[in-house]
C-alpha cells in the first residue's frame, strides 16, 4: 500500500512540473506567469484555430502579466493577463501574436515581398511613420488569425475592406500560406 501512495505522489509531482507546457496540436510553448484560467484561455485560443501551430520549429515562451498590451518577438509572446480574463474576446489576439512566430520562423526574405504584395502595406516590419495597419507583418498576423478561425467571436473579423485582416479571402489566404509554410 505504501508503494501505491509513493507512485501516486510521484505522478502528481510530475504532473505539476509539466503544467506549463502545451501538449497537443496547439504548438510548442511554455508559460511564464499567468493563472491557470489565463493559461487555459491561451490553450483554448490556439486550439480554436485550424492552423497547425506545431509547424513553428521552436519552443515559444508565453509571458502573461499586467503588460497593458500584447506583443511578440522571435520566440517570445507577451499577453496581458487582463485581456485573457475576458475569455473568447482575447482569442484572436492570442492567435495574432502566435502568428508572428510563423512569420519569424517560417516566412523568409524571399516570400515576404510576395505576401506584402497580396496583403498590402507599406513595409513588412515596424518603421518610423508607418501605422500598425500599414505593416505587412501585422496584416499577415491578423489575416492568419481570421482565416484559420473565421468565427463571429473573432474580434479580427473584418468589417471593411480596409481592415488588417481583409486583404485576402480566408480560403485564398490559407492556400497561399500552405504554399509558403505548409500550414
Amino acid at each position: 500500500m505504501a508503494r501505491g501512495i509513493k507512485i501516486a505522489f510521484v505522478t502528481a509531482v510530475a504532473a505539476l512540473a509539466l503544467t506549463g507546457q502545451a501538449q497537443a496540436v496547439g504548438g510548442n510553448y511554455v508559460f511564464d506567469g499567468g493563472s491557470a484560467k489565463q493559461r487555459t484561455q491561451v490553450r483554448s485560443a490556439l486550439n480554436a484555430s485550424s492552423f497547425n501551430w506545431s509547424l513553428v520549429p521552436a519552443q515559444i515562451k508565453i509571458h502573461i502579466g499586467p503588460f497593458g498590451t500584447s506583443d511578440a518577438t522571435s520566440g517570445e509572446i507577451w499577453l496581458d493577463g487582463r485581456l485573457l480574463n475576458s475569455g473568447k474576446f482575447a482569442w484572436a489576439t492570442v492567435q495574432h501574436e502566435y502568428a508572428h512566430q510563423i512569420d519569424f520562423f517560417l516566412v523568409n526574405a524571399a516570400t515576404r515581398p510576395r505576401l506584402l504584395g497580396q496583403l498590402g502595406g507599406k513595409g513588412w516590419f515596424q518603421s518610423p511613420g508607418l501605422a500598425h495597419a500599414q505593416l505587412g507583418s501585422e496584416r499577415f498576423a491578423s489575416t492568419l488569425a481570421w482565416a484559420y478561425w473565421p468565427s463571429k467571436d473573432n474580434v479580427l473579423r473584418p468589417t471593411s475592406s480596409k481592415d488588417e485582416s481583409a486583404a485576402m479571402a480566408p480560403q485564398k489566404f490559407r492556400a497561399f500560406v500552405k504554399q509558403i509554410v505548409g500550414g
